[in-house]
């Protein structure tokens, strides 16, 4: 259903042109996106996770056309999307949920008129009964009442908030949702309800996702595949459970050592070290060097492609010759397997 061909965002972050001749500064890019490729086939759901900046948000808003790619294509059942701006029944089979239910809700407006919107915009219905039994309909799907729809958002909770996002989201009856950390803001419980909502209406609707998160463990159960983001760059993408069985990147495994271990096996964990490189001034070869245990001189010198390793796809010269055995299995993984 959505395809990326070495999809690239930059923005420029210089400073203005006379501070920039003053100072004999050069301009300054930063490469948010860098050059990624994957695929969702319809019905299925993609998560891509990260540190915070790893570019997550900044795929999510090129996937549903919100910015327009640098470099690269993106394209919705065979469409370049950058020539689809103009069809509405293409706009209107995709739809985006937001990372903070309390900045995403205009507080002046009830819910009813919320969800309405995209209704109206799209023209989806011919009279106001009608707008209204889909209102009802949609709060009900959502695990809400009809009667919730004369509330402000300012009266709910934040997952129900989230809830009320959600049926917005479904309210033009789309095919593609992109879940920009939809949980994120929200409490571990509250997470794993709204996680599980999301599940029944995927199943329901036959939905198609592409899930962002910087958290794993979220991922795992709503998952088919799982894109592992570093610097703007894909580091590992693998089916979901062959992730969690055996993550090959070195970061992968550094993602997981994070996760709690819940067996409580007792064994020492191995913190990635040193901090995040900026985007503006990425290091040479591989990203991720600095702080890989496995890097050597080849790692810093040229920067590594995606290739297949098993069943998924690895850009990590370690992996390619074999070396990757020299690094422990996180605890969640020997679990897993």
């Amino acid at each position: 259903m959505l395809e990326a061909r070495d999809l690239a965002r930059h923005f420029d972050v210089s400073r203005p042109f006379l501070q920039r001749l003053l100072a004999r500064e050069e301009r300054r890019t930063l490469r948010a996106v860098d050059g990624i490729s994957f695929t969702i086939p319809k019905g299925t759901t993609l998560s891509l996770v990260g540190e915070s900046g790893c570019g997550k948000s900044t795929v999510a808003r090129l996937s549903v056309g919100l910015y327009g790619p640098t470099a690269g294509s993106v394209r919705f059942e065979g469409r370049d999307l950058a020539e689809a701006r103009s069809l509405a029944d293409q706009r209107r089979r995709m739809q985006m949920i937001f990372q903070d239910p309390y900045a995403s809700l205009n507080p002046r407006w009830r819910v009813k008129n919320i969800i309405a919107e995209p209704i109206h915009a799209f023209g989806l219905v011919k009279s106001k009964g009608e707008e209204e039994n889909r209102v009802a309909e949609l709060l009900t799907q959502v695990g809400l009442s009809p009667l919730d729809g004369e509330k402000f958002p300012h009266e709910f909770s934040g997952g129900q908030r989230q809830r009320i996002s959600i049926a917005r989201a479904l309210s033009s009856n789309p095919e593609f949702l992109v879940c920009d950390e939809p949980t994120s803001a929200l409490d571990v419980s509250v997470q794993a309800q709204i996680l599980n909502l999301m599940k029944e209406l995927q199943q329901r609707l036959g939905l198609t996702y592409l899930f962002i998160s910087h958290n794993l463990a979220v991922v795992r159960q709503i998952s088919d595949r799982i894109g592992v983001m570093y610097l703007g760059r894909l580091a590992e993408l693998a089916p979901a459970e062959s992730l969690f069985k055996r993550p090959r990147h070195p970061y992968t495994r550094a993602l997981m050592e994070a996760i709690p271990d819940l067996d409580m096996t007792g064994r020492e964990r191995i913190p990635v070290g040193g901090e995040v490189p900026s985007p503006i001034t990425p290091p040479s070869g591989c990203a991720f060097h600095p702080r890989c245990p496995l890097a050597n001189e080849r790692c810093k010198r040229e920067r590594p492609e995606m290739k297949p390793a098993g069943d998924a796809m690895v850009a990590c010269h370690a992996v390619e010759e074999g070396r990757d055995d020299a690094m422990p299995m996180p605890a969640i993984a020997r679990t897993a397997a």
